[in-house]
């Protein structure tokens, strides 16, 4: 099955680690809304399989009202078609979670909420440049979970100034609420965002690898304990709780991306649209799709398998490369990983190649090692 990813370009502020396109002005979001509409009616006949997930992704798409989530949601019924209750996503701040529109939305197709709560501390969201206080991040759960029984949250460790009591009391306050899914990634320095620039200036201090790899393995000691699972490198849920979206990716499903900057795949292809508002919005008007495309390569699309799976508690499968792209290449991914089967850092269980949970916070390095060359 497919998924379709809504990239909504729109936030109040930018906050200091965002390498994310978007703009802070909303001047032009009913133009953009109807640009969006428009590519995802052209865009019908690139999806023949029923659609399973919709994820509506930023940005920050909670700056639309309801009625504009419920437009797009009804423009993909009627153009696509979906399974009878697919996975409905969408991000949030806190900011924007009032409970009248957490109401709203309840009454809407969307059955899962994303929010940004990134820190329980006022200190490290004015850091980082967030829209939200503390205290709209706690009450926007308090609010939320009455209302939404798939709530995910996103936490940020590794920031300068937090502490380990500090992070351990940020996981704390996730257990208060109950939440069942949390995704929780290291701060880390993008090119040209504003933390590079403070970084660079001597603004801010540089970031400190071992506290963030420190802050890591206490949050998998509190994932284990409150009996999440961490099926992927950054992402922890419960059982029946994992973002069926975000597995799709990592699995290799095939999904649309709409949007500006949005990026799509096939399994052969992958495009991604202009990143530019204005250029976005002209293209659609004139029924062009604003987006480039490339073919991947055996080396690309094995590389990638390799990327995504061995992040994940279900690992790459050895088999599908063979099958798919010969016995050759699975040879040579296996005399790659030669290394760190006998280190133990990696193992093969049932024709699955799999990373040890305890070097997770190497997996992009040690996937790097494994990838392919292109002759």
């Amino acid at each position: 099955m497919s998924g379709i990813y809504i990239h909504i370009p729109f936030c109040k502020q930018a906050c200091y680690y965002c390498d994310f396109h978007f703009s802070t002005s909303l001047k032009k979001k009913d133009i953009m809304i109807e640009a969006i509409v428009k590519e995802l009616k052209m865009r019908k006949s690139e999806i023949d399989e029923p659609v399973e997930t919709i994820y509506f992704g930023g940005g920050t798409p909670s700056l639309l009202n309801t009625s504009e989530i419920n437009g797009l949601i009804q423009t993909l019924a009627d153009n696509y078609k979906l399974i009878d209750d697919p996975e409905v996503t969408l991000e949030a701040n806190p900011d924007d979670l009032s409970i009248d529109k957490i109401k709203e939305l309840a009454q809407s197709k969307v059955n899962r909420l994303s929010i940004g709560i990134q820190s329980f501390f006022d200190e490290d969201l004015k850091y980082m440049n967030r829209a939200h206080n503390a205290k709209e991040a706690m009450n926007s759960l308090e609010d939320a979970r009455r209302y939404f029984d798939n709530i995910s949250i996103d936490l940020i460790y590794g920031t300068p100034g937090l502490s380990d009591k500090k992070w351990t009391e940020n996981l704390k306050r996730t257990s208060h609420f109950g939440i069942k899914h949390v995704s929780s990634y290291a701060l880390t320095v993008e090119p040209k965002t504003a933390l590079d620039h403070f970084i660079r200036s001597g603004k801010y201090q540089p970031l400190d690898e071992v506290l963030a790899q420190r802050h890591f393995g206490l949050l998998q000691q509190w994932a284990m304990n409150e009996g999440l699972v961490q099926y992927e490198v950054s992402n922890f849920g419960k059982k029946n709780y994992f973002s069926k979206h975000n597995t799709s990716y990592w699995k290799g499903k095939n999904y649309v991306g709409v949007g500006p900057a949005a990026h799509s795949y096939d399994g052969n292809y992958r495009s991604w649209n202009i990143a530019n508002n204005a250029t976005y919005m002209s293209s659609l008007k004139k029924g062009v799709l604003p987006s480039e495309v490339e073919r991947l390569e055996v080396e690309d699309r094995i590389n990638e398998s390799i990327m995504t799976g061995l992040r994940t508690i279900w690992g790459v499968s050895i088999n599908e490369i063979e099958n798919r792209f010969g016995m050759k290449y699975r040879e040579e991914v296996l005399k790659n990983a030669d290394k760190y089967l006998k280190q133990g850092t990696l193992k093969v269980e049932k024709e699955y190649l799999i990373l040890d949970p305890d070097s997770y916070f190497l997996a992009d390095g040690i996937s790097a090692d494994l990838f392919l060359l292109k002759v």
